[in-house]
């Protein structure tokens, strides 16, 4: 089941069929709230407990025996060397038990805080947020084809994001605004998050002064105390596996770390290139090296929040090129979700993944695999939940309103089955009797706007309607949905003096320093 509305005018959230009339009926000037899923399904368990203990065995053996480099970072090293690992150099192994040892005051769950509070999202237990894709140079609609992401793009991806209601977050960068020098494109793109959404978001981890700048303005916006007590940021950290964190990645762990906010520590693995071709192989090492990350935001703050991330993806070994959506990364993503549920951390895994280069069958197929696998594991953050085309590569506006649309389906298939006297109908059985329909009767008339989920994007219409209609397919439908949500879109509230103070601060820091475009 989903959180309850802000207020009567959002509707009901079981299905949200009544939520969408409503908004449509009033020009879609209000967006509902829908803080996160709180599921009702069970996670899957692939392995036994055998086989979960083989896997954590190899993966000690790797922190034993390999072990993982710090590259030009001699603050890690130095808080590891007094943490009682083995350190030679920028090589740090580590005995069984340590990491998770050190892992023990992380919390199991925690909340981040948005600028509405009624959007804040909990991260872990039974709690499941959508969040958009993230990181991609280019992106693509059907008039404009593919082309680099600017500024604008990266607007109207915020604007998308908030008014929908399956998205819980708004992520962080949604796509790369290339027209902004890479040294200051982070001002403006928290801005956007903080200016055009206010639901939670994710800052720049480019630089541990990028860092630093996207936690100063959520302080200008949360304030400084709220923001030392409470998570109301996170920063996407990523290992360069094989086993390796640089200096970049890790300045930033540690400055979310010590502002308490939530480092998502994310190993990013494609098998047979930056990890073994085998998915036991890969488990391993995405262990392996997600602990050591996670642990060192404990070193720095113990207690701070922090999100166990996984990436896991094979690749057409033939070629070289990187495949998603495939069957054997959503196998290990079960197994992850297990990994991590014994180590009692909150879980960020998969999302939309595809290899297609347009919102096709092949991209909504693949999509759904990794989707559907990071459901069923557990996850509690899932990234990249729409607009993932051609490996990463790309944000579609188009795969983004169909990827949202399935998000939309997963809130209703996460909220499970319900078995209370209304859904077992036996009043409309005595109603109707054998032999005759259920179309008119009392039941069906009292329960017909939230029986079934209602796709946004679909075509349900016989071939003649659709046809008389235009014959439209998904991508020109969804291109239609999302220049309208674009047009109709109307920013939520802020306070005059925060925007200002944070126009300030934009400006100041853009001006500081000469532009760099590298």
């Amino acid at each position: 089941m989903t959180a309850e509305p802000a207020n009567e005018a959002t509707g009901r959230t079981r299905g949200g069929r009544t939520a969408r009339q409503r908004q449509r009926a009033q020009g879609q000037r209000t967006v509902a709230v829908i803080a996160g899923i709180e599921r009702q399904i069970p996670t899957y368990e692939l392995l036994s407990e055998e086989g979960l203990a083989t896997i954590e065995t190899a993966a000690d053996q790797i922190l034993k025996e390999v072990g993982v480099e710090f590259r030009d970072d001699p603050e890690a090293i130095r808080l590891w060397r007094e943490a009682g690992a083995d350190v030679k150099g920028e090589l740090v192994r580590f005995e069984p038990g340590l990491l998770r040892r050190i892992l023990k005051s992380a919390p199991s769950s925690f909340v981040q805080h948005a600028r509405n509070p009624a959007r804040s999202v909990t991260v872990g237990g039974n709690h499941v947020v959508f969040a958009p894709a993230y990181g991609s140079p280019f992106v693509r609609d059907i008039e404009g084809g593919r082309r680099y992401g600017t500024l604008k793009d990266f607007e109207n991806f915020v604007k998308l994001a908030y008014s929908i209601p399956w998205l819980h977050h708004s992520g962080g960068t949604v796509c790369e605004p290339v027209d902004i020098p890479v040294n200051k494109r982070h001002l403006d793109m928290v801005a956007a998050h903080l200016r055009y959404s206010d639901k939670p978001f994710m800052g720049s981890v480019t630089a541990e002064e990028r860092a630093e700048d996207s936690i100063e303005m959520a302080r200008i916006v949360f304030g400084r105390e709220f923001v030392e007590k409470n998570c109301v940021i996170l920063g996407n950290i990523n290992a360069n596996s094989p086993l390796v964190f640089d200096a970049t990645m890790t300045n930033a762990l540690r400055a979310y770390a010590r502002a308490n906010q939530a480092a998502v520590v994310v190993p990013f693995i494609l098998g047979g290139a930056m990890g073994p071709v085998t998915t036991a192989g890969a488990i391993a090492q995405s262990l392996a090296e997600t602990m050591a990350g996670c642990a060192l935001t404990q070193l720095v703050r113990p207690g701070c929040p922090v999100i166990f991330g996984n990436f896991l993806s094979s690749m057409a070994l033939r070629s070289g090129s990187p495949t998603f959506g495939t069957p054997e990364p959503a196998l290990g993503s079960l197994v992850v979700g297990q990994l991590a549920r014994r180590l009692n951390l909150p879980l960020r895994c998969s999302g939309a993944f595809s290899s297609s280069k347009i919102a096709d069958g092949q991209a909504m197929t693949e999509s759904t695999v990794s989707m559907l696998s990071a459901v069923q594991c557990g996850a509690h953050f899932i990234l990249h939940a729409a607009g993932w085309l051609e490996g990463g590569l790309t944000m579609g506006y188009e795969k983004f309103i169909l990827d949202a649309d399935y998000c939309a389906s997963l809130h209703t298939y996460m909220a499970g089955l319900s078995l209370d006297p209304n859904q077992l109908a036996l009043d409309a059985f005595r109603e109707v009797g054998p032999g005759k329909h259920f179309f008119g009767c009392a039941h069906t008339l009292a329960n017909y706007e939230t029986a079934f989920w209602d796709s946004d994007t679909a075509d349900n219409n016989s071939f003649e309607q659709w046809r008389d209609e235009g014959g439209r397919d998904a991508m020109q439908r969804a291109n239609a949905r999302f220049r309208r949500l674009l047009q109709e879109y109307q920013a939520p509230p802020l306070d005059p003096a925060v925007d200002e103070a944070l126009t300030a601060f934009v400006t100041k820091r853009k001006t500081d320093k000469p532009d760099m475009w590298h």
